[in-house]
């Protein structure tokens, strides 16, 4: 069966966002935000607008014999076992899990892919979609207003814990504040208004999904909360081969995802140009990315990525970023990529 030839980046009418953000290693700030300061801290958010979904009444079941139920996996990327195995060996005191995807051909790079780490906020990766199904199926509407309880209440990242008990906020934003600034308060609203965790975890069961498991809400500074840099990548194809979501609540999550504020893990190794849809994770021993891809020259991948690292260890941003950056040179420089830049 063919792949969905659908341009995510292109501009269109049902985007939520005004306008992609582009990959830039020096900056943290999405382009062209409308100003947001609701709250005790400034934070730029993207323009938020309500779009109607369509409705998909039925979601193809998964069939487990593929990795997306449609689409096969194709050969292992052997170009990039050499380099990426250099990084490795230079960074011994670092334990990763890796897996990339070409979206078009299933070819691919796995490097403990299915290992299970800590999710960190990568968990709102799957909670977002499993949000926009509710939308799909009419359950869920995204102009609903959802009033904030002391027991959403928590640290973290996020500025909706500075507001006052019994703020109220639009759903459509609530979910966008859980992206782009990766808001654990937000987080919590958005559980709930799901039905709790144990509804999730059907749902991510039901997806295929092996290794993703919620047991507690956000923020879980534990790490108790799991998934794999496989899990997620297989979650981007799945949404990517429309066996998850609408075109129209598909463009959202797109959208959506554009504006993560964090550019500091995938986005830093990217070409000027290349596009990211993706969220990121961060505990003091973990950091985790992972999202959708486009170069310059319209090559799209997926990518996953996890990292475990001595306490703070910031060296584990810089082997991210060189991982991000041998990749996406095989992708948009096949020839030279294998040389990478180590």
């Amino acid at each position: 069966m063919k792949l969905r030839s659908l341009l995510l980046f292109s501009i269109t009418s049902t985007l939520l966002l005004s306008s992609p953000v582009k990959a830039n290693p020096n900056t943290n700030q999405v382009d062209n935000p409308t100003s947001w300061s609701r709250n005790k801290l400034s934070v730029q958010l993207p323009e938020i607008k309500f779009i109607p979904p369509d409705i998909i009444s039925n979601v193809k079941a998964t069939n487990t014999s593929k990795f997306t139920g449609i689409v096969p996996l194709g050969r292992e990327i052997s170009e990039l076992q050499t380099p990426i195995k250099k990084l490795m060996a230079r960074y011994k005191f670092l334990s990763p899990g890796i897996f990339f995807m070409d979206l078009e051909t299933g070819d691919y790079l796995n490097v403990n892919g299915d290992k299970s780490f800590a999710a960190a906020s990568t968990i709102k990766y799957p909670i977002l979609i499993a949000l926009f199904q509710e939308v799909d199926a009419g359950r869920i509407k995204l102009d609903e207003t959802l009033v904030m309880g002391r027991k959403h209440m928590v640290g973290g990242s996020g500025n909706m814990q500075y507001a006052r008990v019994g703020s109220k906020f639009s759903l459509l934003e609530t979910a966008t504040k859980m992206m782009t600034i990766s808001d654990n308060t937000a987080t919590n609203m958005v559980i709930n208004r799901l039905g709790g965790i144990n509804k999730l975890n059907q749902k991510f069961r039901s997806w295929g999904l092996q290794n993703t498991v919620m047991r507690n809400r956000l923020g879980d500074f534990k790490g108790t909360n799991k998934t794999s840099a496989k899990d997620l990548v297989k979650l981007s194809a799945l949404m990517e081969n429309n066996q998850l979501l609408s075109d129209t609540s598909e463009s959202q999550v797109i959208g959506i995802m554009n504006s993560c504020h964090n550019r500091s893990l995938l986005p830093s190794g990217l070409g000027s140009g290349a596009k990211i849809a993706h969220k990121t994770g961060t505990l003091r021993f973990i950091l985790g990315d992972a999202g959708i891809i486009e170069t310059p020259s319209g090559k799209r991948y997926l990518a996953g990525i996890f990292v475990r690292r001595p306490n703070h260890d910031a060296r584990a941003k810089d082997f991210i970023r060189q991982v991000s950056q041998v990749v996406y040179g095989y992708f948009e420089h096949p020839k030279v990529s294998t040389q990478g830049r180590l």
